[in-house]
This record gives structure tokens, C-alpha cells and sequence, in this order.
């Protein structure tokens, strides 16, 4: 990986005119990415740098975790409650009508439908964050809580649990894993958009011998500017910020600097 240079932030200042945005392309054609590219007669194109991929039955079974020895499940996203349930499926596991869930938000709750009918469950869901979650859970301890997750995931959920005295059986059923970048000239674009570390990760698994010369590096989250400035880049726009609480709003920020608008 690059030692971080030394140029000044005004020397890489230089105009841009192709964006590449780390993630899929919105399908919502009033997304603001549309209106920036617009606005400035800039390109701006999208390639997601990670993937979901399921964790099979067979892997799955070597983390010796039986799903029937829980009471009550967690889940943080759709992929988990996705890959849960394929689990359950592939391994012909009937989840007993009385299983708890403890869902990150409201949103992930109703998604819960797809796969039970909802109104006859126990299903408890905070509105976004893991400390809302925490205080349903403090009012089961009884319960034997199953946490489906990825094979990266944030600490808060088992540190909270272990710290708790309750029991969690951590069961990994599905990876988070680089996309294969093999046919992008990498090379072309003048702001690289991240959001997460991994996507950090997959640019160097997909480019070993990246050099960033001109490229500007944007971040979205402290976790991702960290995994930028740790890989030897330099970091050029972070967000969120007061005054742009968006990776869009970012964006329109440093291109008005750098084209002179």
C-alpha cells in the first residue's frame, strides 16, 4: 500500500470530471448522485467493491450451533434475517411459534413478514440504533439469544451481551467478501466514494499495487476515513459534515472548490 504523501491539500485540487461511487447504482432516478452529475457535467459511475455470500449449510453446521436451543433471535439487517431463514431452510429447521425477535429498527421488523406472519410473534424492534436495542433485551435475560451476523460485524452487540451476563451464540451465515473489480480501469477516476472498510479492503485485494497518485479519496463515517488514512491514502473529503451531512453534500463541496464553480 501507498505511504501517505505529502502534497499539500491545495496542490490536489485539480478539476473533476468522473466520480466512482463504491456501491450499486441508486434505482431511484431522483437520487441526488443524478442531480450532481447533472448539475456539474460530471460522470459519475457506480460499482459496488463488496458482496453478501451466504455461509453454506455445511460450514455453517461446524460452528456446532443448534438454532432449537434458542429462545429469542437478533437481527441488525435484512441480510441476517435473509440468511437466517435459508439456514433454517436448508438444514429443514421449523422455528417454534413462540421464538422471540429483537429487531435494530422498525424497518427490519416488517421485513420479518416475508417470512412469518408478523401479528402472531413476539417481535420487539428499537427504531435505529444498538443502544435502544439494549434496553428491550435487558427486559428478557431469561432468554437464550441467537445473533445471525456477518463475518465482519460491529463489537457493540456481544461486548453489551457479555458485559450483561447474557447468554449469545454468535452464528456466521454470510460473508461479506470484495467484488471481483478486474475489468475497472481504476486509474480513470478523479474521486474514488467509499462507505465501509471493506470496500477499502477490496480496492487493494482487487489492486495490489495501487498507487493513488491524483485520485482524491471520499469517506463516508469515522470507521471508513480510519481504513483510508491506515491503507497509506490521503484523504480528501470526509463526510458526514455539519455542513454536509451526505456523501452527496460532500461531494458538491469539494467539486465547487476543485472546478472553480
Amino acid at each position: 500500500m501507498n505511504e501517505i504523501s505529502t502534497q499539500s491539500s491545495a496542490s490536489r485540487l485539480t478539476k473533476v470530471s468522473k466520480v466512482l461511487v463504491t456501491q450499486s447504482r441508486p434505482a431511484d432516478e431522483k437520487s441526488p448522485y443524478f442531480d450532481l452529475a447533472s448539475k456539474f457535467n460530471i460522470t459519475i459511475d457506480f460499482r459496488p467493491f463488496i458482496q453478501i455470500q451466504g455461509v453454506s449449510y455445511k460450514d455453517f453446521r461446524r460452528q456446532k450451533i443448534n438454532i432449537l436451543e434458542h429462545t429469542a433471535i437478533i437481527f441488525t439487517s435484512r441480510n441476517a434475517i435473509d440468511h437466517f431463514f435459508r439456514i433454517c431452510q436448508e438444514g429443514r429447521i421449523e422455528v417454534p411459534a413462540d421464538m422471540k425477535y429483537f429487531c435494530i429498527s422498525e424497518q427490519t421488523a416488517n421485513y420479518l413478514q416475508k417470512y412469518i406472519v408478523i401479528r402472531k410473534r413476539k417481535i420487539f424492534s428499537g427504531t435505529k440504533t444498538a443502544v435502544e436495542l439494549f434496553d428491550l433485551i435487558k427486559k428478557h435475560k431469561t432468554e437464550k439469544f441467537l445473533f445471525p451476523c456477518s463475518n465482519i460485524r460491529h463489537n457493540d452487540i456481544p461486548e453489551f451481551m457479555d458485559i450483561s451476563g447474557l447468554h449469545l451464540s454468535e452464528a456466521v451465515m454470510y460473508e461479506t467478501v470484495s467484488t471481483d473489480l478486474s475489468d475497472l480501469d481504476i486509474q480513470s477516476f478523479d474521486i474514488i466514494a467509499f462507505f465501509s472498510p471493506s470496500g477499502v479492503t477490496s480496492l487493494f485485494n482487487n489492486f495490489p499495487e495501487f498507487k493513488q497518485n491524483d485520485i482524491r479519496m471520499a469517506a463516508f463515517g469515522p470507521t471508513t476515513a480510519k481504513a483510508i488514512t491506515e491503507a497509506g491514502l490521503i484523504l480528501d473529503i470526509e463526510a458526514p459534515l455539519p455542513n454536509a451531512p451526505s456523501m452527496t453534500g460532500a461531494l458538491e463541496l469539494y467539486i465547487k472548490k476543485a472546478n472553480n464553480l
